[in-house]
């Protein structure tokens, strides 16, 4: 429960404990706390038994979508964009489109004369002017 909270925090929040409660008094709100925090957790146990019992087979398709959510809140935007709309192909994100084997030459370029206008190449990327944007 306290997995997130290191040895520095425990440190504060016991200072804090003592300058607010005493050194008295200390000891049995740590007490009481602790007490407290486990009865919470026997009662959440209990009543997770309970459902599972209660339930049998069909708990387990309670707790799917929790697993799904899961799973959703390690993935990076990237993976959740990839599997969720693309239906797992990267390519479009990594750039690996499938190129084609063989370039195809238009006869036109083969027969063009040395004046005509040059015709862009489909094998060149485009030409990018950075000081045009």
């Amino acid at each position: 429960m306290f997995a997130n909270i290191g040895w520095g925090e425990m440190l504060v929040l016991v200072v804090i404990g003592l300058v607010v409660l005493g050194p008295e008094r200390l000891p049995g709100a740590i007490r009481w706390t602790s007490n407290t925090l486990r009865q919470a957790r026997d009662y959440i146990s209990g009543a997770t038994s309970a459902l599972r019992d209660d339930l049998g087979p069909e708990f387990e398709d309670l707790r799917e979508p929790l697993n799904e959510l899961n799973k959703l809140r390690g993935m990076t935007p990237r993976a959740a964009i990839t599997k969720h709309l693309l239906d797992g192909d990267d390519s479009f994100l990594t750039g690996t489109f499938d190129a084609p084997a063989d370039p195809v030459v238009p006869p036109a370029a083969a027969q063009r004369s040395p004046s005509a206008p040059a015709e862009p190449d489909p094998n060149r990327p485009t030409p990018f002017d950075t000081d045009a944007t």
